[in-house]
């Protein structure tokens, strides 16, 4: 990694059947998960990812890129647009990018990290600090 690296982007695609899943693993089943009726009745514009779901995939990114679980040493995110998952056999697609904004002297790179999803941004403040590879 190099300060001002521009690493490749990772997409990843989310279905409702991934929802489902995700809740029976999670125990997190508020129906604005699940059910379009009740999440449009509390002004969503639709069944929505879990914003933990949503910050696993963008960690799998970071993962990917540091090259081991054991390599990111910080990783945090706010949420600030729901992602939406429409029924259908598609769903939506989150695409997760980074940019290297620094590496210390002990080898610590932080990035700078963007999640979108239909060309918005769908989180804030959203940054990893991991083991440079060099």
């Amino acid at each position: 990694m190099r300060v001002d690296e521009q690493l490749p982007a990772r997409a990843y695609r989310v279905t409702r059947a991934d929802l489902v899943r995700y809740a029976g693993a999670s125990r997190d089943f508020n129906p604005i998960h699940w059910s379009d009726r009740f999440a449009n009745g509390v002004g969503l514009p639709g069944v929505i990812a879990h914003g933990m779901f949503t910050m696993a995939l963008v960690g799998r990114a970071v993962n990917e890129w540091a090259g081991a679980p054991d390599a990111v040493v910080d990783f945090g995110v706010r949420f600030t647009r729901p992602v939406v998952v429409p029924d259908d056999d598609t769903g939506t697609e989150i695409v997760v990018s980074a940019v290297v904004k620094q590496i210390d002297p002990d080898g610590l790179a932080e990035l700078d990290l963007t999640a979108t999803c239909n060309g918005e941004k769908v989180l804030g403040l959203a940054r990893a600090v991991v083991r440079s590879t060099g």
